[in-house]
């Protein structure tokens, strides 16, 4: 089997996941999953498609994640992990839709507003 390419986003962070069949490697930038993510909190993120799935040591996994911060990274690992999993196993759709992992979180940070602190603070209001 050749190695699959897929792309998963989260805020400005963007994860390229390349999958194959193997023992369960799981390699983030060079570094083992744990290594990478300084939280369990984190890691169990960006490894739910895989555990709810059941599929845990049937894929080595490598992914390439840039831009924005760790949070971002396990969010856009974590799409890019279901999407490959989703494309590779018949039957897993329902589970992972059910999970809600195959949708894209498309929250981004608002933009600051001129004349305003922050984009939604205003400047304190003096009466007198």
């Amino acid at each position: 089997m050749a190695q699959e390419n897929y792309i998963g986003r989260r805020k400005t962070s963007t994860a390229r996941l390349y999958i194959k069949e193997g023992s369960g490697n799981f390699i983030v930038n060079g570094k083992t999953i744990d290594e990478h993510f300084n939280t369990q909190a984190r890691i169990n993120i960006a490894r739910l498609p895989i555990e709810v799935t059941e599929l845990d040591g049937k894929y080595d996994i490598k992914v390439t994640v840039k831009g924005g911060g760790v949070t971002g990274h396990a969010g856009a690992i974590s799409l890019a992990l279901a999407r490959a999993l989703d494309d590779l196993n018949e039957g897993v759709h329902g589970v992972l839709k059910e999970h809600g992992l195959l949708t894209r979180d498309d929250r981004m940070v608002e933009r600051k507003k001129y004349g305003q602190p922050k984009a939604r603070k205003k400047f304190q209001f003096s009466k007198r």
